[in-house]
């Protein structure tokens, strides 16, 4: 009696149904058979089938779109370890941020992360918004992923400026309350839109409430859609515009 070796079972693994439905496709040995692998896979369908010579060129782009998701990535990664340590309590806020910063482990550093990253994704979003424009990829047919991309750069800002309260130091509440008075200048509905950045007529609970949501859930899930249709757009419209 003769048992199955590894190369046996290897074999029948292989020809199973069930690796047949993970890899619908042979190696990749044609440009046919590669072209199916690429589009027939959840990750690499993102991208063309065939990317241009000066799509790959470092020095046309910068990788500053990539950047930028990268550090929008980063920030969510280091936002949801530092919301374990911190409460949005005018009573204690500050007191979570000195404990994170002195207590926690690696609370400094993922903090530090977390602070720069925004600053960076700030930076990296606006010269991506300038590369864009300079390079005229705003003109048909990728004008509403212009549009796409200024409602980013917005959210970007949005971000940056909800985060800024979450500490609730001197620097905070004097930012929210220029920020607050700046509002009461807006058209239409001036008194409105002071009350509804507040969440009162004054800042306090309300107000930090309502920036801690808005800057862990609305914003980003917000920010996570419209940069899924930017990358959509992007695929659609034919891959990186070319030199005008």
């Amino acid at each position: 009696m003769s048992f199955p070796g590894p190369g046996d079972l290897y074999k029948s693994v292989k020809e199973s149904q069930i690796w047949r439905s993970f890899f619908r496709q042979p190696y990749p040995t044609t440009s046919r058979t590669r072209a199916l692998a690429v589009m027939n896979n959840v990750f690499l369908h993102l991208h063309p089938v065939r990317v241009k010579r000066h799509a790959v060129r470092y020095t046309y782009t910068f990788c500053l779109g990539g950047i930028s998701f990268f550090l929008f990535l980063a920030l969510t990664v280091t936002g949801l370890y530092l919301m374990f340590f911190y409460v949005p309590s005018v009573s204690r806020a500050y007191q979570d941020i000195l404990s994170i910063e002195n207590s926690v482990a690696f609370g400094s550093l993922v903090r530090n992360m977390h602070r720069w990253a925004a600053h960076l994704m700030v930076l990296t979003v606006f010269l991506h918004m300038i590369r864009v424009f300079y390079h005229g990829a705003y003109k048909p047919p990728r004008e509403f992923n212009w549009v796409v991309g200024v409602v980013l750069l917005l959210l970007t800002l949005l971000l940056s400026f909800t985060g800024y309260l979450l500490p609730w130091d001197q620097i905070a509440f004097w930012a929210i309350t220029v920020g607050s008075q700046m509002a009461t200048y807006a058209p239409l509905i001036p008194g409105e839109s002071s009350i509804f950045i507040l969440g009162g007529i004054e800042v306090g609970q309300n107000t930090l409430i309502r920036f801690y949501v808005f800057h862990v859930i609305a914003f980003p899930l917000i920010a996570a859609i419209f940069m899924i249709v930017h990358f959509w757009r992007i695929r659609k419209d034919g891959g990186i515009s070319g030199p005008v």
